[in-house]
């Protein structure tokens, strides 16, 4: 979970069963965006971000063919309550290696 990402969701989410890294807990808090991506593939973690920065990122990866455990982009402007939402049905239904390579945008 990247830091744009709002403490409220870790917590909802954990409170669900899901489970979950930050970046604060992993000591990466301080970490470039590719550094932070990165961090996350040797973690075969999908990175969770609410930042614009990762699409780009992840868009020249994927041109490029340089590999990544997966981007879930939120919109800030998207509520809190869709968030927990839409992130609950990624972590508890989906499987990590589903994401690979790939970003997936939650709508608003």
């Amino acid at each position: 979970m990247d830091v744009h990402v709002p403490r409220s969701v870790t917590v909802a989410l954990r409170t669900h069963g899901a489970d979950i890294v930050t970046a604060l807990e992993d000591d990466a808090a301080e970490f470039g965006d590719d550094e932070l991506l990165d961090r996350a593939t040797v973690l075969q973690r999908v990175l969770v971000t609410q930042d614009q920065d990762f699409l780009r990122i992840g868009a020249f990866r994927m041109a490029d063919g340089h590999q990544f455990w997966g981007i879930v982009f939120a919109p800030q402007s998207l509520a809190i309550a869709l968030l927990i939402r839409d992130l609950e049905l990624v972590a508890l239904i989906g499987e990590p290696y589903e994401f690979a390579n790939r970003i997936e945008y939650l709508p608003l």
